[in-house]
């Protein structure tokens, strides 16, 4: 198998290896618009994508195994391309795969954009939502489009994320000779819809009075929607902190409430995936709503009483625990469900939960903290600390063999001035 990527220029813009491979191939693959773009040359067999693409990869190999096949990807096959399912289901390096400049290549060429200094998020077969999560001021992005409607669709986005003074470019047919250029602010996009085959250039503009939103964890409490119950920001940083969330890695978040640990997990690298566990269907809905507003709207929500619904969930690489703590079982089978080297972190301010939390320190060890914070705020004339409900915190590394405290877990405690 072949896989050339093929651009607005057409055949025109190929190399002399990607021809010689359509030329010489008895399948093409390809969608209907880049199958229009070959010459009667090419004369393999012409077998459009089907929708939903993906599921259908292996089928339509296995069709025409034994046959020369060449699939054709728009631009470079790797790069948000047909080329990493194919390399999914053949491994890497089955497929002999031949790139073409992509629209994103093309795109920071035409308007003078280092590439490593440009942000690209897709927005193909994904929510718009995720373009919220990449929007700071001064920053370049570059807005893969799914079709026709998208630049209207992120001017709305923008706006409503307090981005309306953003400049627009809208780059359509990049490298064909229908090629052209919309420009315009978010605040005053008027341009009807135009070709589908586009990429949006963002220069972000942030409004004095919207929120600022940081790239860290410990966003303002004012960006989340709650009713209270809310991760406070100083605490919420402290925990994120001891999570530590790396690129690719999986949360549970056990009591979600607002969702807020769970969001800022995921805004921590856009590979992050995070579930959160809400027994509340209020509440749900408010996570949801939060995690789109945020820009993580791929943040699972699973309605109902844990522990009892965990057992399904795909193993994580951490788990926060907010709330629930004295539900029975809950701490031993999110423990139970951690791979070695996995993350606990349970937050609590009652003293029923501390109490267990002691308990589970004292058998697997960990760091036991407790945080507090107190803000300033008047009192009278004067200014004096307000201190809000201390904290307690277990976080602890599941090992890969038991610990001795696990070992003698059934043993009964000794005084340690018990000399006998």
């Amino acid at each position: 198998m072949t896989v050339v990527g093929i651009g607005a220029d057409g055949w025109a813009g190929l190399t002399d290896a990607a021809r010689t491979a359509l030329v010489d191939a008895q399948v093409l693959i390809g969608g209907e618009r880049q199958l229009a773009l070959l010459p009667p040359s090419c004369r393999g067999q012409r077998v459009p994508w089907p929708s939903p693409l993906r599921p259908a990869v292996p089928g339509l190999l296995a069709a025409h195994a034994g046959r020369r096949l060449v699939v054709l990807a728009s631009g470079d096959p790797m790069f948000y391309g047909i080329g990493r399912a194919l390399t999914e289901v053949l491994g890497a390096g089955a497929p002999r795969i031949l790139p073409h400049p992509s629209s994103v290549s093309y795109a920071c060429a035409r308007i003078g954009w280092p590439l490593e200094d440009t942000e690209v998020v897709t927005l193909v077969g994904r929510p718009a939502a995720r373009l919220a999560a990449a929007l700071h001021d001064g920053r370049r992005v570059l807005v893969l489009s799914a079709d026709a409607g998208t630049p209207a669709t992120v001017a709305g986005l923008l706006r409503e994320q307090g981005f309306g003074p953003s400049r627009l470019r809208v780059l359509e047919q990049l490298g064909g000779a229908d090629e052209a250029c919309l420009e315009g602010t978010a605040d005053h996009w008027a341009h009807p819809p135009g070709d589908p085959l586009n990429v949006i250039a963002i220069d972000c503009r942030r409004t004095p009075e919207a929120l600022r939103l940081g790239a860290v964890p410990g966003l303002p409490d004012e960006a989340y929607e709650h009713d209270g119950q809310l991760t406070k920001r100083h605490i919420r940083a402290a925990t994120l902190g001891v999570l530590a969330p790396a690129p690719g890695e999986l949360l549970w978040d056990i009591g979600g409430g607002s969702g807020s640990i769970a969001i800022e997990w995921m805004r921590s690298h856009p590979s992050c995936r995070a579930i959160t566990v809400e027994r509340d269907p209020a509440r749900a809905g408010r996570i949801a709503r939060n995690a789109g507003r945020l820009g993580v709207p791929a943040l699972r929500v699973v309605t109902g009483r844990a522990p009892g619904n965990l057992s399904e969930l795909p193993t994580p690489d951490a788990v926060f625990i907010g709330g629930g703590l004295t539900a029975p079982g809950l701490l031993d089978t999110c423990w139970d469900a951690l791979p070695p080297g996995g993350r606990l972190v349970a937050n609590t301010v009652t003293l029923e939960s501390e109490a267990l939390l002691a308990g589970a320190h004292r058998l697997r060890g960990g760091d036991l903290v407790r945080l507090a914070v107190a803000h300033a705020v008047p009192v009278g004339g004067f200014t004096g600390w307000r201190q809000a409900m201390p904290v307690t915190q277990w976080s602890v590394r599941k090992p890969s063999i038991s610990t001795d405290a696990e070992r003698s877990a059934e043993e009964p405690a000794q005084d340690p001035g018990d000399n006998r």
